[in-house]
């Protein structure tokens, strides 16, 4: 019975946080502007994957010239061709006021 409380109240925990980091709305941000991106350089493009594992998520007060920086997303990305995945490429998300996305940048290893 210990065995089946501990696991209970350590699933508790752990569910909560794994689903509020795939609900982010400043990652699914980054993801759906950075794949629009890479769709109008290559429309072969079918899908973004964001590895939530690598991903970093940076409240800043930072600027470039005079536009605020709020957030600044780090991480890993598998661009989709088809039903295909290519390697991880790290990519870069600045985010500004109410959530707006700045820029991507991704980048190959």
């Amino acid at each position: 019975m210990k065995k089946l409380y501990f696991a209970t109240a350590l699933l508790s925990l752990l569910a909560p946080a794994a689903y509020a980091q795939a609900a982010d709305p400043v990652i699914d941000a980054c993801k759906s502007t950075g794949l629009i991106a890479l769709q109008q350089k290559s429309p072969d493009i079918t899908d973004l994957t964001i590895d939530l594992e690598s991903v970093a998520v940076s409240a800043t007060t930072a600027k470039i010239e005079d536009v605020p920086l709020k957030t600044v997303v780090l991480g890993e990305s598998y661009v989709v061709r088809g039903t295909k995945s290519g390697k991880p490429d790290r990519f870069v998300c600045l985010v500004g006021d109410k959530g707006k996305v700045l820029l991507t940048f991704f980048t190959s290893k």
